[in-house]
C-alpha cells in the first residue's frame, strides 16, 4: 500500500472514531434521543453497513464473529452511550481510550510480559493521570458517568483482545455487530419507559453507527496491515485529542487545566509503555 494512501486511511479512521464521541454527546446533551435507543440504532445501522461491505467484497458473515465478543461489543456501546449523558466529549474519549489501553496492558502483564523501567514509569504515570482526573473537585467529571466510560473501555479492551486472532477482522466485526442486536434489544425493552427520540437524534445515531462505526472500522482494518503494531497502538491515542478539539469547536466545551494535565499524563504514559516494548534490553 502506498504511504500516502496509508496515511489517508489512518487519518480517516481516527476522525471517525473521534466522531462517535461527538455524535453521541450531541444527541444526548440536547435530549434528542435516550441512551438505550442511541445504542440500538448505532449497532443496528453499523451491522447493516458492515454486512453490505462484506457482501460487496464477495465475503460472508454467518461463520464469523462469536457471542462472547458480541456481548463485549454491546457492553462497550451501552456503557459508552449512558456515560455520555453526563460526560463531555473530551473527558469521555480520554477515559475510554485510557481504559482500553490499560486493559490490554494489564492483560499482557497477566500473561507474563515483563516491563522495563520506562514502561513501568509510563504505566504509573497513566494511572496517576486517570486518578487525578477523577479526584473530587469543581472540574472533576461526574463519577457515575466516568465509571460507566471506564467500564466501556474495559469492554472494548476485552473485545479487541478477543479479536486479535481473527483472520478476517471486517467480517468478524460484522458478525459481532449482528450478534449484539439481541442484547441491545433486551436493554431497549428494559428501558422502554425512558425512550425519547426525534428525527435529529435518530440521524446522529445512524451517522454514528453507519459511518463513524461501520465505515470507520472497515477503513481502519484496511489500514491496519500496513502499520506496525506499535504505530497502530500509538496512533489511536490521537482520538482523545481530536475529540477534545471537536468538543471545543462544535459543542462549546471547555478544556480545563485538569483535563489537559490528565491527558498529558495518560496519553504520555501509555505512549511510554507502547514504545518501551521496542527498546532492546
Amino acid at each position: 500500500m502506498a504511504k500516502s494512501k496509508l496515511v489517508f486511511l489512518t487519518v480517516v479512521a481516527m476522525l471517525a472514531f473521534a466522531a462517535n464521541s461527538l455524535l453521541c454527546r450531541l444527541a444526548l446533551r440536547a435530549a434528542h434521543i435516550d441512551a438505550a435507543s442511541f445504542t440500538l440504532i448505532r449497532l443496528a445501522s453499523g451491522a447493516i453497513v458492515l454486512w453490505l461491505i462484506v457482501r460487496l467484497r464477495g465475503g460472508t458473515v454467518g461463520k464469523h464473529g462469536n457471542w462472547p465478543s458480541a456481548f463485549a461489543l454491546f457492553a462497550y456501546a451501552a456503557g459508552f452511550s449512558f456515560a455520555y449523558m453526563t460526560l463531555s466529549a473530551a473527558t469521555g474519549a480520554l477515559l475510554l481510550f485510557g481504559a482500553v489501553q490499560t486493559t490490554m496492558i494489564g492483560y499482557g502483564l497477566w500473561r507474563g510480559e515483563r516491563f522495563g523501567s520506562v514502561q513501568s514509569l509510563g504505566l504509573l504515570l497513566a494511572c496517576a493521570g486517570l486518578i487525578g482526573l477523577l479526584l473530587p473537585g469543581l472540574s472533576a467529571p461526574p463519577l457515575d458517568g466516568a465509571l460507566l466510560m471506564i467500564f466501556a473501555g474495559i469492554a472494548w479492551g476485552v473485545y479487541s483482545l478477543r479479536g486479535r486472532s481473527s483472520s478476517n477482522a471486517t467480517s468478524s466485526t460484522a458478525g459481532n455487530f449482528i450478534r449484539s442486536l439481541p442484547f441491545v434489544a433486551v436493554l431497549s425493552l428494559l428501558m422502554v419507559s425512558r425512550h425519547s427520540l426525534d428525527w435529529v437524534g435518530m440521524g446522529y445515531a445512524i451517522t454514528s453507527g453507519a459511518i463513524a462505526s461501520g465505515i470507520g472500522y472497515a477503513v481502519w482494518y484496511s489500514a491496519l496491515p500496513g502499520l506496525r503494531a506499535t504505530n497502530a497502538a500509538t496512533v489511536q491515542l490521537s482520538v482523545p485529542v481530536i475529540a477534545a478539539l471537536g468538543g471545543a469547536l462544535f459543542l462549546d466545551e471547555v478544556i480545563t487545566q485538569r483535563l489537559i494535565l490528565a491527558s498529558i499524563a495518560v496519553l504520555g504514559g501509555i505512549t511510554m509503555v507502547i514504545l518501551g516494548r521496542t527498546i532492546p534490553k
